[in-house]
């Protein structure tokens, strides 16, 4: 695909587990070996040997969790493309995605992150609806075995919050390895509370 490296994190679908810390750099065997014999050597960052266990034991399973979270992810996407409290989903693999024809290209899978965008004025609202998640918890950590949400607005002042921009609507959501009919119950729970 015409990339010279790539640098990936493992702590989130290598470890799988949200219990580990470390990153993959991966390129050309002689740009490797440039980076190990200077930058590498020089930084004093190398992995520990739990850190490599635990890792090692996540690569075991990661084909079985991504084709599960693959296959929940697209049962969620189903459920919340139908749903009328939401302007628009995020998601490489959807159609409505502006490059989901590249997508098709470079990737089998899309996993389990995506971004819903509520269709709500107010942030008290998207506030409401992450807090009303009785399963999904809030946190960052994507990549391990529970669904978790994110607002972007968590992260913007309260005097900045703009509903007329979308990304201020953004809500990131990770879909784990539960099964898809009791996340998408959970869901749908959360947005009913919204606006009432």
């Amino acid at each position: 695909m015409g990339i010279d490296m790539a640098m990936q994190t493992a702590t989130k679908y290598i470890g799988g587990h949200s219990d580990t810390l470390g990153g993959v750099l991966s390129g050309t065997k002689a740009m490797m070996k440039k980076i190990f014999d200077s930058e590498y050597l020089n930084i004093g960052s190398g992995i520990q040997p739990f850190n490599a266990w635990l890792l090692i034991r996540g690569l075991r399973t990661l084909p079985a969790r991504i084709e599960r979270i693959t296959k929940t992810s697209k049962e969620i996407l189903k459920f919340l493309k139908s749903h009328q409290k939401l302007e628009s989903i995020i998601f490489p693999l959807d159609e409505s995605f502006p490059q989901y024809q590249l997508a098709k290209q470079q990737m089998t899978g899309a996993c389990g992150l995506m971004t819903i965008v509520l269709k709500t004025g107010k942030r008290a609202e998207i506030v409401k609806f992450c807090e009303s998640l009785q399963h999904i918890m809030m946190a960052v950590s994507w990549g391990g075995h529970e669904s978790l949400v994110i607002p972007k607005c968590s992260g913007i002042p309260v005097s900045d919050f703009d509903p007329s921009n979308p990304e201020h609507r953004w809500v990131r959501l990770y879909i784990g390895l539960e099964e898809a009919d009791y996340l998408i119950k959970d869901l749908d729970q959360a947005l009913e509370t919204m606006n009432k």
